[in-house]
């Protein structure tokens, strides 16, 4: 094993069998033997330069359960089939080498894997038996005999949190909308039954978009904002490479400077999260570049409902949090824009996993409000009302003390750092109920209080996005009132605590999980000044509750919002 390969074990006690290699196919295709529930994927020998593998799990309809990547920096993966609730018969391995020597012309190779049973072992471990652990939430059929109760369905990430209880709320369907079309949020109690997402260990970047997609999955929604039918066609195996990334909700877009942003995570179409995980946008020319290897070191597992902010002192991103499928995360990982290298912190102090809280930088750390976290089966996942604060020069998470009204527990909410002394806290969800009140917390007197606003407001909401367009004024656009996405904008005056109704088309698609930033406008290429000549409102992504994702890209100038408040 001098040279570099990629080898594959299926099952516990199955022998590496080559794949690839730097000298031959590109593309490999393996079907996995009925009998092995684990496929391990891993690299040996030295890796070449701009070299990644691609590494694809697809059912008998050739529909992704699982994705990964090989990378220099991550050179193994594990699948188990109790983790991957769509892993049935027909299950085949793709695998394909990009970078190097190597051009796109070489035909996939069907590689054959025979069965193997070794000595001495009759039968696959049962579930419960793979390495002494059990998956929680899943009980075997002993158990339903013995007259145990069985375990109740978690809600998911993507669903409304912490509703697996409650009653459901009434979901409204476009006409001729097929019933099987996926919702971006739906607090029904079997929500998770119909889930066909596994666990993976790292992102992918393959293509544009997963082999099956609704009409305009990854493409710009309509401009009358319109419902879709979200009846599905398949769609070829290979797809051109991508040039902006694919639609999805979720996902983080956080500016670094006057001329560049950085997209990371996200999930699109059927649950998937998305292959190509990582991009940078250029303001100048509003053109994308694909990110995920550009940078060094161990990258953020693949997720949604993280926060991503960025420290203008040190110029690092940090990326806190999130969920993917039945995983939830703590962790802080620091990507340095200035060396392009991702660390992971090890940091002290007790910090819950949460998902879909807010996140804001204040004098260098990081204020993390709300947000979802997980319970214990059979308990519906929780919304939290605690702050917690990271001080990455000392790498520890605390809680200050706080005095005042400070809001219920919620997740999906918006907050907004105004004036460098205060932060806004607008909406956000805690099953059954929808928010649309505002609360302020000032940062010197760490003191919350309840905001009495005039105007009229946003309706309830949550996942809506959120962005500031002055020194005192912010901007709510779109979101989920439990029923609906939505796409009304309103412009809230801190210094009059009033609201304003906007009525603009370029954000008239409806649209909830997107994001929304406020940049600074360059000046064109070949001008004199090098000054900023305005300020631009970006909306990216989201998806509309009715089975369509977006990677359309919408920009609004900041003066036209102000002049429209």
């Amino acid at each position: 094993m001098d040279e570099f390969g990629v080898y594959a074990i299926f099952g516990l006690n199955g022998p590496p069998q080559r794949l690839l290699r730097a000298e031959g196919s590109r593309r490999v295709s393996a079907a996995v033997p009925q009998s092995a529930r684990q496929v391990v994927l891993f690299s040996s020998g030295p890796w070449g330069d701009s070299l990644c593998v691609s590494a694809e799990l697809t059912d008998a309809h050739q529909v992704p359960i699982t994705i990964g990547k090989l990378t220099p920096y991550n050179k193994c993966l594990s699948w188990e089939q109790w983790e991957e609730e769509a892993w049935t018969d027909g299950v085949v391995l793709h695998v394909s080498l990009e970078g190097g020597n190597m051009t796109n012309s070489e035909p996939e190779v069907i590689v054959a894997v025979n069965e193997y049973t070794p000595k001495n072992m009759a039968a696959p471990l049962a579930d419960r038996e793979l390495g002494g652990k059990r998956k929680r939430g899943r009980a075997s059929e002993e158990d339903s005999d013995a007259g145990g109760e069985m375990p109740k369905p978690r809600g998911e990430e993507n669903v409304c949190p912490n509703g697996v209880k409650e009653k459901a709320t009434p979901s409204r369907k476009a006409k001729g909308q097929a019933k099987s079309c996926q919702k971006l949020f739906d607090n029904r109690s079997d929500a998770s039954k119909s889930k066909a997402a596994g666990i993976i260990h790292t992102f992918i970047h393959i293509s544009n978009e997963p082999r099956e997609t609704p009409a305009i999955v990854g493409g710009t929604p309509p401009q009358n904002g319109a419902r879709v039918k979200s009846r599905q066609a398949r769609t070829p195996t290979q797809t051109p490479s991508p040039v902006s990334p694919s639609g999805r909700w979720g996902q983080t877009l956080c500016p670094i400077d006057a001329q560049t942003a950085i997209l990371i995570g996200g999930q699109g179409a059927r649950m998937q999260f998305c292959k190509d995980p990582m991009w940078k946008l250029r303001i100048e020319d509003m053109s994308w570049v694909a990110a995920e290897t550009l940078a060094e070191g161990p990258t953020p597992e693949a997720r949604i409902g993280h926060s991503a902010v960025f420290d203008p002192d040190s110029r690092r991103i940090f990326v806190f949090g999130g969920s993917k499928n039945k995983k939830w995360f703590n962790d802080v990982h620091i990507l340095d824009t200035q060396s392009w290298r991702w660390t992971m912190v090890e940091a002290q102090g007790k910090v819950p996993p949460l998902a879909y809280h807010s996140c804001s930088m204040f004098r260098g750390e990081l204020f993390v409000l709300g947000g979802v976290f997980p319970r214990p089966n059979p308990e519906p996942d929780g919304c939290s009302d605690s702050l917690y604060i990271f001080d990455p020069h000392l790498s520890i998470w605390y809680q200050p003390i706080l005095t005042g009204d400070k809001p219920s527990p919620r997740s999906g909410h918006s907050a907004c750092v105004i004036q460098e002394r205060y932060i806004y806290v607008f909406g956000g969800w805690d099953t059954p109920v929808c928010y649309n009140d505002m609360y302020k917390l000032d940062l010197g007197l760490m003191e919350f209080s309840a905001v009495k606003t005039s105007g009229k407001a946003p309706s309830p909401r949550s996942w809506h996005g959120c962005a500031a367009l002055s020194e005192t004024k912010f901007l709510i656009h779109g979101g989920y009132n439990g029923n609906n996405a939505l796409s009304d904008a309103f412009v809230f005056d801190t210094g009059t605590d009033s609201w304003t109704e906007l009525k603009l088309p370029q954000l008239a698609v409806p649209r909830a999980g997107h994001s929304i930033i406020a940049m600074e406008t360059p000046a064109r290429h070949g001008e004199e000044s090098t000054e900023p000549v305005g300020r631009t409102l970006l909306v990216f992504g989201g998806g509309d509750n009715e089975g369509a994702f977006f990677c359309d890209l919408t920009s609004v100038s900041v003066e036209e919002l102000l002049d429209a408040a």
